[in-house]
């Protein structure tokens, strides 16, 4: 089926992503503790993060391609989505440490004058990672994947980490020191916020949460339909990057029940082919004047 191939597509992704955050993390911390950053190496922290994240990831995409079975009767898609979630909690937790880490540097007065080499690292690690953000991020629309798109904006924040401990460490240059942990405190508060955003939409879908309007785009294509007279009610819900819908329709009353089914049969393939949606329950009753 299309949905599991998407899922074998979005896995290039994560790899994309492991691959790249091993040797900027590594990099990075190398780099930050002989050209003695906390801006650096708080980015180095985040990007080890980033591996585990991805990680995690890669593997929900995998479990997700498993094929319905006894206890699992519409798949396991939302594996794609724990993944997202435990890669949040992931994040959250380093992102802490490095928020208190700094900050202590900051109170305490630690001081030092980063090499020059850490804030080209940090400018070329950027454009490294803008390069990854373009292609996770076309990717992930591409197979429309949660997890991949989740992870596409942790490359994102990553540019923006990369660019401020650049701008802390370049400061750090002129004479402004405490710009270089000042950064790291803000490389912290980024991954944090990242977490949160990641948390709060996995979350959300695994409460069952729907976007409004992808609702009322739905009713529109069921509406479509001529022989459909009124759509009376629509409910949707996310199982990993699949839509899963159901629907009650009104049609003429004086229909066969094969010309019933043939309509339920025709507005699943409008569903399948305007909106991707390959899941979709259409149940059918006469229609009544209220």
């Amino acid at each position: 089926m299309g949905e599991y191939e998407n899922l074998k597509r979005g896995q290039k992704g994560a790899w994309v992503s492991i691959i790249a955050y091993l040797i900027l993390a590594v990099a990075k911390l190398i780099i930050a503790s002989i050209g003695q950053s906390e801006a650096l190496r708080a980015d180095g922290l985040n990007n080890t993060t980033d591996v585990i994240a991805s990680i995690a990831v890669l593997i929900g995409l995998k479990i997700s391609r498993k094929p319905p079975d006894k206890d699992h009767h519409y798949g396991h898609f939302r594996a794609e989505t724990i993944a997202s979630l435990v890669a949040a909690f992931i994040m959250m937790t380093v992102g802490i440490e490095v928020i208190v880490g700094t900050f202590g540097n900051i109170v305490n007065g630690h001081q030092s004058e980063p090499s020059l080499l850490t804030g080209w690292t940090a400018i070329v690690a950027s454009a490294i990672m803008f390069g990854v953000y373009r292609y996770n991020l076309s990717l992930a629309n591409k197979v429309k994947s949660r997890a991949l798109y989740a992870a596409a904006q942790d490359n994102r924040s990553d540019v923006l980490v990369s660019i401020g401990a650049a701008v802390g460490i370049f400061g750090a240059q002129l004479g402004v020191y405490w710009l270089d942990p000042l950064a790291g405190l803000v490389v912290g508060l980024i991954i944090c916020k990242t977490a949160w955003d990641i948390f709060r939409e996995s979350s959300h879908t695994l409460s069952d949460g729907f976007d409004e309007q992808e609702i009322k785009d739905i009713r529109e294509q069921i509406a479509s339909h001529s022989s459909v007279w009124t759509v009376k009610d629509v409910k949707a819900r996310l199982q990993g990057n699949q839509v899963l819908v159901d629907a009650t329709i009104h049609v003429d009353p004086g229909l066969t029940i094969q010309e019933a089914h043939e309509i339920t049969d025709e507005v699943e393939a409008i569903l399948e082919q305007e909106m991707g949606i390959y899941y979709a329950h259409i149940h059918i009753e006469p229609y009544e004047k209220d």
